[in-house]
């Protein structure tokens, strides 16, 4: 429901705050007071295209605000939920336009598209004028007020429910057509790449496990060679060179001949010990290498065979474009894929009887909706067909046509496409609702179907501006008439020259236009029983009311 519209600068208004309650709100005042302003500023707000002619002489932007209350269950709020701008129950959307031309939209004091803010507007408000039918008039929202009008919610969500059922088989059936006619192209590699990879038989974590045995065998290498080269300086190459020990030897026989007899101390005693313990040591030392390489020598084969293996692992890897760990998963991909042709086709034969059924199912669903919208169609246009001839549309004829959709088209609202036509005048044929009907007509036959259509939509607020253009007298009397009756499910703003519809409303606002200092400004009046009977009697008599207008207007506010 619309609770308000704050106007700022907008061409005769300076500063204009109204609210808005339920039911039928009528909107009155002299011709050129101002009325399509109020409603050109409303359009702003919904998103119409900015205008930098609305802009009131002397300002540099024109700023317009509504306020709307919509059910927890509005659509508009799961909108706005997607786009991270619910706040509650309350919306607010803000139009400003600068002079220069540019102009913002705000969803919530948020920054938003003007797409968005139409897309939006769509859900809360409806105008049905002379020159902008929406909403009723767009083919689009046909079939969606059909189905609310007559056809029960369990067949419509019993029809979803197959198709969803259907389409979600026939997914994984062309998925799995797709693997198998992928795999198909593919098999000799497949097999190639499979058989190559199953004989190296890549291991989880095989590449550390490898690269650390490498190092600790190129570790081993570089010991055991310094071990070696140590070795080879205890042990001459040359056999013919005397040893470290053979010296050692030698220099003690020389020393021992330096023995004089009778001499209690040999004289280089001390010299031939430390010889005796060096050649101790030595022989020692060469033990100790000797067990040193002992221990220290491996296979000369693995760390060869250690490369050989991470090489061929990793010249793999990048032959497949994969890390060395996943060349086990990779294997294993390659095997399921070459399995899945074995047993793909009786996968997809099991789909395919699947997909058959659920396709039946859908199809019989969407005949059962078929068939209810063929009776809620002809129940709609029986029901419309008494709402003409009071609204001056006797010789109008409205028709439903539900046609069949090719399978292509076929969705989760079922396979028809629906649309509202019309023919005005007997003898022609029927055509789209705003391209056969006049203005007025089509506003009065917009009316008509909002009469019995009133609870098929989810918006919540209409807009008829000037429904009772061009009508009169008995007319003009079944007009509000209808404009209460669906002021009774939803709101409903009406901008009138009629006295029969003003006095039908639950309030009345008059639009005047008066001249402060030297310039013409537009105001808005909420008036009181007394001001409405003048108001409605002035419409009935003219500049002069008699006593008998007021008689008569109070008659019309009594009904």
């Amino acid at each position: 429901m619309l609770n308000s519209l704050s106007i700022r600068d907008v061409v005769l208004i300076e500063r204009l705050d109204l609210s808005f309650g339920p039911g039928l709100t009528t909107l009155t005042g002299e011709t050129g007071a101002g009325k399509s302003i109020l409603l050109d500023s409303l359009g702003l707000a919904l998103g119409a295209r900015a205008d930098t002619g609305l802009i009131r002489a002397g300002a540099e932007q024109a700023v317009v605000a509504a306020a709307f209350s919509v059910a927890p269950s509005h659509p508009a709020l799961d909108l706005l939920s997607e786009h991270g701008l619910a706040s509650g129950p309350d919306i607010f959307l803000r139009r400003i336009v600068n002079r220069d031309g540019r102009s913002r939209a705000l969803v919530n004091d948020q920054p938003v598209s003007l797409s968005f803010l139409r897309t939006l507007s769509a859900l809360l408000i409806e105008v049905q004028g002379q020159h902008e039918q929406v909403g009723l008039a767009d083919p689009a929202n046909h079939m969606a007020l059909l189905d609310a009008f007559g056809v029960p919610a369990e067949t419509r969500m019993a029809t979803a429910a197959a198709h969803k059922a259907w389409r979600e088989v026939a997914a994984k059936l062309k998925e799995a057509e797709q693997k198998i006619e992928d795999a198909a192209r593919e098999e000799d590699f497949l097999r190639h790449a499979a058989d190559e990879l199953s004989r190296l038989n890549p291991l989880p974590d095989e590449e550390d496990s490898l690269v650390a045995e490498r190092q600790r065998l190129q570790s081993g290498e570089r010991r055991a060679e310094a071990i070696a080269a140590a070795l080879a300086e205890l042990t001459p190459k040359d056999r013919r060179a005397a040893s470290p020990a053979a010296h050692l030897r030698a220099a003690a026989r020389a020393l021992a001949r330096l023995a004089t007899p009778g001499e209690e101390a040999h004289p280089a005693a001390a010299a031939m010990a430390a010889i005796e313990r060096a050649e101790e040591a030595l022989a020692e030392a060469d033990d100790l290498l000797q067990r040193l390489a002992a221990e220290a020598e491996d296979d000369p084969r693995a760390l060869e065979s250690t490369e050989e293996r991470l090489f061929a692992l990793r010249a793999a890897a990048r032959k497949h474009s994969v890390p060395v760990s996943e060349l086990p998963s990779f294997l294993a991909a390659l095997r399921a894929r070459l399995a899945a042709l074995e047993s793909g086709a009786a996968d997809i034969a099991a789909l395919t009887r699947e997909a058959a059924a659920r396709r039946t199912a859908y199809v019989e669903a969407a005949a059962a909706l078929s068939g209810l919208r063929e009776q809620a169609g002809a129940a709609l246009m029986q029901a419309l067909a008494r709402e003409l001839p009071p609204l001056k549309l006797d010789r109008a004829r409205f028709f439903v046509e539900r046609a069949a959709l090719p399978e292509p088209n076929w969705g989760p609202r079922g396979a028809d496409g629906v649309k509202f036509l019309i023919a005005t005048n007997p003898g022609e044929a029927p055509g789209a609702l705003d391209r056969i009907a006049s203005g007025g007509e089509l506003s009065r036959l917009m009316l008509g179907l909002k009469v019995v259509l009133s609870g098929g939509a989810a918006v919540e607020t209409l807009i008829f501006d000037e429904v009772d253009s061009g009508i009169g007298g008995a007319t003009a009397a079944a007009v509000g008439e209808r404009l209460a009756r669906v002021a009774e499910a939803v709101q409903v703003l009406v901008v009138t020259h009629s006295p029969q519809v003003a006095a039908r409303g639950r309030a009345q606002l008059r639009v005047a236009k008066r001249i402060i200092g030297e310039r013409a400004v537009t105001a808005v009046e909420t008036l009181n029983d007394t001001e409405r009977r003048e108001e409605i009697a002035r419409m009935l008599a003219g500049e002069t009311i008699t006593d008998a207008a007021r008689d008569a207007a109070a008659s019309l506010l009594a009904v």
